[in-house]
């Protein structure tokens, strides 16, 4: 992937803070923030429509159907997703027009995919939580029950889910390491100031 303009990339897991720190970094610095989460139901139509087979299952799945399964297997298939998405993500990204560099960030990032495009160890880091502190923000998630609204039996699927993004997220920093990237793990101790300062001193922002 050619980087015409300044591309900075945060990846990691869900609740863990990249959303806050992409949104700061966007209005401090003039970044453009593209957010993947909010085209992500797209790319998934997109995918299916291309022949994507995780992405045609996915779609199709109602609630029960998706958080019912056990949690390895969603989690695999989540890996799976994003690698099938990947290509549209990039397209989009490559259709942004803004001379003041982007910031993006999104679980789409996966480790694996930045290395094989060729992304810098200092345009990429990864932000991932502990299962506590994970656990404990999403209960809060007005959205939650939303989501798995229509399973049988409402904790037993949060708690896969909750599982499920355990494993992303150890498989995250598994990824990080074998690709010499730069990994942060949020225990809910770290101020997001300071968060912030380290993602801003890991891509030499100024």
């Amino acid at each position: 992937m050619k980087q015409k303009l300044d591309i900075y990339y945060i990846g990691g897991s869900p609740c863990a803070g990249k959303s806050s720190v992409a949104e700061i970094l966007s209005q401090k610095y003039g970044l453009y923030y593209f957010k993947v989460d909010d085209f992500l139901d797209g790319y998934m139509r997109a995918g299916a429509r291309k022949g994507h087979p995780i992405c045609g299952k996915a779609v199709r799945m109602n609630a029960e159907q998706t958080w019912m399964r056990e949690p390895l297997l969603q989690c695999r298939e989540e890996l799976a997703i994003y690698r099938e998405i990947f290509e549209f993500v990039t397209a989009d990204l490559k259709r942004i027009a803004w001379k003041g560099g982007i910031i993006t960030e999104g679980t789409a990032y996966l480790p694996e995919l930045m290395k094989r495009s060729g992304v810098p160890g200092n345009r990429y880091l990864s932000i991932t939580p502990t299962i506590e502190f994970q656990v404990a923000h999403y209960r809060k998630r007005d959205f939650v029950p939303l989501v798995l609204e229509g399973c049988s039996d409402r904790e037993a699927a949060f708690r896969n889910w909750m599982d499920r993004d355990a494993l992303f997220a150890r498989e995250v920093q598994r990824q990080c390491r074998d690709k010499d990237y730069y990994s942060v793990i949020n225990d809910g101790t770290m101020e997001l100031e300071k968060m912030v300062k380290l993602v801003v001193l890991h891509f030499g922002l100024k």
